[in-house]
């Protein structure tokens, strides 16, 4: 029996390593976003695709209309690379490592196990029994997956640039790796992976394919497709190249052509290979979205088309002539969202809106979509329509949504601006239209036809807005907050200002206060009682970028971008304190707030339901200053925990060593632990917090006060 002995040390420094306090619990999510991965079966006419990060499912058996059989593959990192075999989906999910899943049915796929990776997993390739993880900053992993749902580490070989890329062929892996150009690993014992060659490219080295005694590697905006000579492993030479007009960033080979995902302007490129020294392009097919990966079967290559782009279909059987034959659409980054009863409406960026059934926060479900002209900024909703803040040409778009799974634009109306942000009350929209446009008040009674009844300047970039009353807030970045009269619709006058530090990003109204998301100075508490002279009367700095805000009952909820969710208690409007914290996957971009659940909008993997069970627990603050992206400690079988300094305290007349409390998810203490080995076996397999007991050096600060250091630990088996 393999035994996996982690060391867990508990200083101060470790606070960096938390991904979420006792008190907030990731409940459920809707983890899409841009298309980042593709896999294809050509056996079952299916294809998988990256989405933020999850993955959809689809029957591709009519080329012109690929239907999603299946979301329901949620992975915990962002979908980098993708790798079908047989019945089994391999899943390379960057923040976690590996994932394993069976896609026997694929209407039901369902985890089977999963291997954390140190460097951060980018690209998957699988031979045999084994898997091959390009691991970014820690080179090749080469992982045992004979048992699926018990993947083990078997060898790795270090890489002197970013593993992007694998591919395997015989006894070699093939390794894309960044700014240090293509290396060639001997694999033939896969505990001791051995470089044998490199081959410098003059890009980077992103994606690679293997045929023959060629590797084809895209390379960048800078290198294009290259094609190295791997036939003497230890002497790899590039015998030819293809420069592309994006940046090249995957390639699949079929026959004779290399096949480029080449994202920016390229799309896809047909290159023609028979000639290794002189490859030349014979088509190419343009993309929506920015083409970030490829694979082929038979007579189709299926593109990963990053952005608004999703899935695309594009029939290679004539290469000098590709044309595609069909698409399914996927969201771009969530950036805003709204919710009303069942439903959370996302502002998914250049994909316009997504309706998500939230009925079931456990199992939210993707119900419609509607993509709008411009760039999706801002969602608000009220009885059956949804309006959007639709940045660069789209102005305000009036969508109906009485059918949440199939929304129609009724109206629009086009604002000078960028519009960014949005309120609704009444008969009227209230639009935060960024330089140019400032406030625009519109008429949405008639909602095929909507008017701008009246504007007001403001003096820098008008980005969000809420109302309250005959008032309207405007987070106005480095202007602050403007508080504008809007008793008047046609006549809307600034009454008062209130300059804040940073850059005011968003803005929450409840009574007499308004809470400004100030970016890098955190969250602003402002007395709007005299709306002539708003003052501040305390404020909450936060570990990264404040940039949405949402207020319930007490307590404030902050998307802070890499931070994610912070829970803020606002009881003392002098004296904010932070109550809990999230660190959702993606960067926390906004959040709504429904009884205990937040509802974030984390850009890059869609939607994240947050519940905050309230203040029970003593917290530490979340990390301030240089922040890192959390990370949890795994263990199998043993813990060993170490104070930082383990120390003595005294229990009456006793003096003892320190020591911790291993909590499960409810705040229950599992068991006590002790400096040293910890055996954990008897533990069910989930997340559990560390915690020092009162007296430890880890659970002291600097001063000599106390603080609670929570360290999360993941038991496996």
């Amino acid at each position: 029996m393999r035994t996996l002995t982690v060391t867990l040390c508990l200083a101060a420094a470790a606070l960096v390593a938390q991904a979420d306090s006792l008190n907030c619990r990731l409940v459920g999510s809707w983890p899409f976003g841009p298309a980042g991965a593709v896999a294809a079966d050509s056996g079952r006419d299916l294809a998988f695709m990256g989405s933020g990060s999850g993955v959809y499912v689809l029957d591709v058996s009519d080329p012109a209309r690929p239907q999603k059989m299946s979301a329901a593959i949620h992975a915990q990192g962002i979908v980098t690379s993708l790798c079908v075999q047989t019945d089994r989906l391999y899943v390379a999910a960057e923040e976690v490592g590996l994932e394993v899943w069976d896609v026997t049915e694929p209407a039901s796929p369902y985890f089977l196990g999963r291997l954390y990776t140190p460097g951060g997993a980018h690209g998957v390739a699988v031979a045999d029994s084994y898997a091959y993880v390009a691991d970014y900053r820690e080179g090749l992993r080469v992982i045992d997956v004979s048992d699926p749902a018990d993947p083990w580490e078997r060898g790795y070989c270090d890489t002197p640039g970013g593993a992007h890329g694998v591919a395997v062929a015989g006894s070699y892996a093939y390794v894309a790796d960044g700014d240090s150009g293509l290396r060639v690993m001997d694999v033939s014992d896969p505990a001791d992976p051995q470089e044998r060659g490199y081959c410098d490219t003059p890009g980077g080295a992103h994606g690679v394919a293997v045929a023959g005694n060629y590797a084809y590697v895209a390379d960048g905006s800078a290198g294009g497709l290259r094609v190295i000579d791997v036939s003497d492993p230890m002497d790899p030479q590039e015998r030819g190249c293809c420069d592309t007009p994006g940046g090249a960033h995957g390639v699949a080979v079929a026959d004779s052509y290399a096949y480029v995902a080449d994202g920016g302007a390229g799309g896809l490129r047909v290159i023609d290979v028979s000639d290794p020294m002189d490859p030349q392009e014979r088509g190419y097919c343009d993309t929506p979205g920015g083409a970030h990966g490829v694979a082929v079967a038979g007579n189709y290559a299926y593109v990963a088309d990053g952005g608004a782009g999703g899935l695309r279909v594009i029939d290679v059987s004539d290469p000098a002539d590709p044309r595609e034959r069909g698409y399914c659409d996927t969201p771009d980054r969530a950036h805003d969202v709204a919710v009303a009863g069942n439903y959370a409406y996302v502002a998914a960026w250049s994909a316009g809106l997504w309706v998500i059934d939230v009925s079931d926060p456990a199992d939210p479900q993707e119900l419609g979509y509607y993509n709008t002209p411009g760039t999706a900024w801002g969602v608000a909703v009220a009885g059956s329509y949804a309006y959007m803040a639709d940045a660069g040409a789209g102005g305000l778009r009036v969508i109906d949504v009485s059918d949440p799974a199939d929304p129609q634009e009724l109206g629009y109306c086009d604002t000078p601006g960028g519009a960014f942000g949005l309120a609704v009350a009444g008969n009227h929209a209230y639009v935060a239209d960024g330089g140019a446009g400032g406030l625009r008040v519109i008429d949405v009674s008639d909602p095929v036809d909507p008017q701008e009844r009246g504007y007001c300047d403001t003096p820098d970039f008008a980005l969000d807005v809420a109302v309250a009353g005959s008032y309207a807030y405007v987070a106005d970045r480095r202007a602050g907050l403007r508080v504008i009269d809007v008793s008047d619709p046609a006549d809307p006058q600034e009454r008062g200002y209130c300059d804040t530090p940073g850059s005011a990003c968003d803005v929450a109204v409840a009574g007499s206060y308004a809470y400004v998301a100030d970016a890098g100075d955190g969250l602003r508490v402002i007395d709007v009682s005299d709306p002539a002279y708003p003052q501040e009367r305390g404020y909450c700095v936060t570990p990264d970028l404040a940039y949405g805000v949402a207020v319930a009952g007490s307590y404030a909820y902050v998307a802070d971008r890499r931070a994610g969710l912070l829970v803020i208690d606002v009881s003392d409007p002098a004296d904010p304190q932070q109550r809990g914290y999230y660190n959702t996957l993606g960067n926390a971009q906004s959040v709504a707030v429904v009884g205990s659940y937040a509802y974030v909008a984390a850009e890059e993997v869609g939607l994240q339901i947050v519940e905050f069970l309230g203040s029970g627990i003593e917290e530490p603050s979340a990390p301030t200053g240089s922040w890192q992206v959390p990370t949890a400690t795994v263990v199998r079988g043993t813990l060993v925990w170490s104070a930082s300094t383990p120390t003595l305290r005294k229990v009456g007349d006793i003096e003892r060593r320190s020591g911790a409390k291993l909590l499960d998810a409810s705040g229950r203490v599992a068991m006590s632990l002790q400096p040293g080995r910890n055996d954990v076996r008897h533990l069910a397999p989930g997340v559990y917090f560390c915690r020092p007991t009162a007296g430890s050096a880890s659970s002291r600060t600097a001063d000599g006060g106390m603080r609670s250091a929570v360290t999360r630990v993941i038991v496996t088996r």
